[in-house]
């Protein structure tokens, strides 16, 4: 098939399902809508998938921008002539691609689109109506967003859920030695540091635990917009020195990392499955999440971790401090979180999905 792969920028997941598609014998054509703020993936578009140049691209969408980037796409659809059109998120890409006319379109939803972007006003809340009554196929990678779209009006007939997994041969168990005892308790975080994922509230957890245990350390990767915020939570109180900022870290890289830690955290108040929370699972962290609907579908109470309650600082402090109190038991949740990676998360195993839902569709006069 020949198909246009429409995303908001180049990411990790971007770069993941690009080599999937090119590497299951399609013809794929890379449509970026937003230039990349901040390089988050390090490895280049795979080999034979083509990079569309278009108006669209090179900066922030602007909604003054939509009917622009509109018939700026539907010349590309005339001059490529897909079979389909990939596209997501819901209230960017897919709506320019539905906008444009071409069937079949195969929605895609990042997760944020659903749980936070559709509550912005009732233009995104139209937006996403539209787009969803129109699409083809749906797929996300969590129940919770899927449920969100048949909510707005998306054929639940023409749904699948698949978690976009991770490479379980890149993203294992650390070796049995690790470290010892006396290098003290690591916690691990590598969400953004935007207001959606919540890296304030570890902050200022950390700062509790931090105050009753001298042997807990943090690691943060990444950075974000409320990077100063997060950094004057941590000085103000007085442990920065306890944290780690290892910034951003390529994809070759980031299995040493989670080695590293004896807890994962994810403190996020909107997420789809994550991913990262994948690769800790597959690493063979006990990990600790917040206990939003998409978490509750991974993580389940002393199996292969624990839930904390959304936003609350005090809770997440209380529940690392239990979870340091009996590190005896951690290697063994740590082996539960393996199995349930291996279960679920096999990237080689979901991204076939996804190669069946294109061979479902294939065709231009796809219903």
């Amino acid at each position: 098939m020949k198909l246009i792969y429409f995303s908001l920028g180049y990411s990790t997941h971007d770069y993941r399902f690009l080599k999937a598609i090119s590497d299951g014998g399609h013809e794929v054509f890379f449509v970026q809508l937003e230039g990349n703020q901040r390089q988050v993936e390090s490895r280049l578009v795979p080999e034979n998938v083509n990079q569309v140049i278009w108006k669209g691209g090179r900066e922030p969408f602007k909604w003054s921008n939509l009917a622009k980037l509109v018939r700026d796409f539907r010349r590309l659809v005339k001059e490529i002539q897909p079979d389909l059109i990939h596209a997501g998120p819901i209230q960017t890409c897919a709506f320019i691609a539905i906008l444009s006319g071409f069937r079949p379109v195969l929605t895609m939803s990042w997760g944020f689109d659903l749980m936070d972007d559709v509550h912005k006003n009732k233009w995104w809340e139209w937006v996403t109506g539209y787009t969803l009554k129109r699409s083809t196929f749906f797929i996300s990678d969590a129940n919770v967003t899927r449920d969100m779209a048949v909510k707005y009006g998306m054929n639940p007939e023409k749904t699948i859920v698949f978690p976009w997994g991770v490479d379980l041969d890149h993203f294992r168990m650390k070796n049995a030695e690790g470290r010892t005892e006396q290098e003290g308790f690591v916690l691990f975080c590598n969400r953004s540091w935007e207001t959606r994922y919540g890296v304030d509230v570890l902050a200022r957890a950390f700062v509790k635990v931090a105050q009753e245990r001298e042997d807990v350390r943090l690691i943060l990767l990444g950075g974000g917009s409320q990077g100063a915020g997060i950094r004057r939570i941590l000085q103000n109180g007085g442990v920065e020195e306890y944290v780690t900022f290892g910034g951003q870290i390529s994809q070759t890289d980031l299995p040493r990392w989670y080695h590293m830690a004896d807890l994962y955290i994810s403190p996020s108040h909107v997420d789809g499955s994550s991913v990262s929370l994948m690769e800790a699972l597959a690493c063979g962290l006990p990990c600790l999440v917040s206990d939003i609907p998409a978490n509750k579908e991974w993580v389940f109470e002393n199996e292969n971790g624990w839930l904390f309650r959304d936003g609350d600082a005090n809770d997440l402090a209380e529940k690392i401090l239990a979870a340091i109190s009996q590190r005896e038991k951690l290697p063994e949740i740590g082996r539960s979180s393996r199995r349930s990676a291996e279960m679920r998360a096999d990237w080689k195993k979901n991204a076939e999905a996804l190669m069946n839902v294109y061979r479902s569709l294939g065709g231009k006069n796809a219903q």
